[in-house]
C-alpha cells in the first residue's frame, strides 16, 4: 500500500495507475536517511506528502549505516506510465560533517536550521550546458525535487534539534545507462539521469511530461543564442537532415507529434522562427490543420492527398486509388504514376504554410521541408528558404543574432 491505490485515470477504456517521480523517491529516501541518522532508530518506511497533496507510503530499501552516515533507497514506481526509470532504486546518503564555511543564508534563517549540502552522486547527471534550471557543473536535480529534499532534511533536523552540518548525496546506480534512452545527452546533462517531478506524482501516459521535455530543450537552445530553431518530429527527420541537408543537424530538437504546442512555446519564448523537417506521413496532416499528428488524434492523410491531387488536375480514378492506399508512400507512387506528384506536393506545401501561419497568427517565421524515405525531397513551404538561410548563418556565427 503506497497511497496511490485509488489514484488512476481511464484511457482507451483501460484503468491506468498513477506512480511517483524520481523526485519523490529522493525526498522519501532523504526523509528516511536523515531521521535514522539523527534518531539512531531504524525505519522500514516513511510517509511523504507530495506537492500534489497525495501522501505516499514509501518502503526503504538497502539500508546501510556507519559512524556518521546512513544510506537508504526508495524504489521508483511509475504506475502504468511507460517510464524508463520504473523499478530503479534512488539512494540518498545522509552524512554528518565536522566543519563548513559560514552558511550564506544564516542571517535570513536566524541561524536555527542546519547547514545542508545537496549533491548528486553516481548515476545522477551533471549539467554541462547553460539554459537549464541548474547552473553548469551542478547535479541535475530539478527545483521542485530539490525543495522537497531540503524540506525533509530541515524538518527532521528541527524535530531532533540538530544544528550541525548535513551532506546529502543522491545516487542512482543504473542512472548512467538509463540516461542514454532519455533527452539528457541532447541537453548536455552527462553521466546519469535527472531527478525530476513537479507534482511528485506520475500521471500515466502523461503528455505533459513530454511537452515539458520539448520546452526544456527549446529553452536551452534559445538561451544559447539560437533565435531560429530547427525541429524534427522524430528520427526520420534527424536522419534526413544529416544525410541530405547542409544546415547543422546536431542542433535539431524533436517535437514528436506536438507541432502546435511547439509553435506556441516558440512564440511565448520569443523565438524568431521555426523550421520543421518532417516525413510526409506526419506532416501531410498539418496541411489539414491537424496540429497533433498522433494517429489517435486524427488522420486524414489520404483525404488531404486526394483533395490536393484533384486540385492539381488529377482524375477521379486517381483520387479513388489514393483513398484506397494504405501508406503515404503508396499514395505518392499513385501520384507519380499519374504524373502529378510535383504539382500535388506544391499544393500540400501551400496548405502546410497556411496552417502553420494560422496557428501562430503570423507572429513568427515558420516553414517546413517535407520528404519521403522512398521519394526523397518532396517540397518546402514558402518561408522554408528564409529559415534555412537564417539557421545556416546562425550556425556559422555561433549565435542567433540575425
Amino acid at each position: 500500500m503506497n497511497g496511490l491505490e485509488n489514484q488512476y485515470i481511464i484511457k482507451n477504456n483501460k484503468r491506468l495507475r498513477y506512480g511517483y517521480t524520481t523526485g519523490s523517491c529522493a525526498a522519501g529516501a532523504t526523509r528516511g536517511a536523515v531521521r535514522m541518522l539523527l534518531s539512531g532508530k531504524k525505519l522500514s518506511e516513511v510517509q511523504l506528502l507530495t506537492p500534489k497533496g497525495i501522501t505516499l507510503t514509501l518502503e526503504l530499501h538497502d539500508i546501510t549505516t556507519g559512524e556518521n552516515y546512513v544510506s537508504c533507497a526508495v524504489q521508483k514506481d511509475a504506475g502504468d506510465d511507460p517510464d524508463t526509470t520504473n523499478g530503479i532504486l534512488v539512494y540518498v546518503k545522509a552524512e554528518k560533517l565536522s566543519c563548513l564555511e559560514p552558511h550564506p543564508q544564516d542571517e535570513k534563517k536566524g541561524g536555527t536550521l542546519p547547514h545542508i549540502i545537496l549533491d548528486g552522486g553516481v548515476g545522477v547527471g551533471r549539467v554541462t550546458k547553460p539554459g537549464l534550471s541548474q547552473q553548469v557543473g551542478e547535479a541535475a536535480i530539478n527545483p521542485v525535487p530539490k525543495a522537497m529534499i531540503l524540506r525533509e532534511a530541515e524538518e527532521a533536523a528541527q524535530e531532533y534539534d540538530y544544528e550541525g552540518i548535513l551532506k546529502l548525496t543522491v545516487s542512482v546506480p543504473e542512472g548512467e545507462e538509463i540516461a542514454k534512452k532519455t533527452f539528457n545527452p541532447r541537453l548536455g546533462i552527462l553521466g546519469g539521469i535527472s531527478i525530476l517531478g513537479t507534482s511528485g506524482i506520475v500521471e500515466p501516459m502523461s503528455e505533459k511530461a513530454l511537452i515539458e521535455s520539448i520546452h526544456v530543450e527549446m529553452k536551452q537552445h534559445f538561451c544559447q543564442g539560437e533565435n531560429y530553431i530547427l525541429v524534427t518530429p522524430g528520427n526520420y527527420g534527424a536522419d534526413y537532415l544529416r544525410e541530405h541537408m547542409t544546415i547543422p543537424f546536431e542542433n535539431n530538437i524533436k517535437c514528436s507529434n506536438y507541432v502546435g504546442e511547439t509553435i506556441d512555446m516558440a512564440i511565448d519564448m520569443g523565438v524568431k522562427g521555426v523550421l520543421f523537417v518532417a516525413h510526409i506521413g506526419k506532416f501531410v496532416k498539418v496541411a489539414a490543420g491537424i496540429m497533433n499528428t498522433h494517429s489517435h488524434c486524427a488522420d486524414g492523410r489520404m483525404e488531404v492527398l486526394c483533395a490536393s491531387a484533384i486540385r492539381a488536375g488529377g482524375t477521379l480514378d486517381c483520387a479513388r486509388e489514393i483513398l484506397k492506399a494504405g501508406t503515404t508512400d503508396d499514395a505518392l507512387s499513385i501520384l507519380d504514376r499519374y504524373g502529378i506528384l510535383k504539382e500535388t506536393m506544391a499544393i500540400v506545401m501551400e496548405k502546410i504554410q497556411f496552417y502553420l501561419d494560422h496557428r501562430s497568427y503570423e507572429q513568427i517565421l515558420l516553414g517546413a521541408v517535407v520528404f519521403s524515405n522512398v521519394y526523397g525531397f518532396l517540397g518546402q513551404t514558402r518561408d522554408a528558404g528564409k529559415l534555412i538561410d537564417a539557421i545556416q548563418k546562425q550556425g556559422e556565427s555561433g549565435n542567433g543574432e540575425q
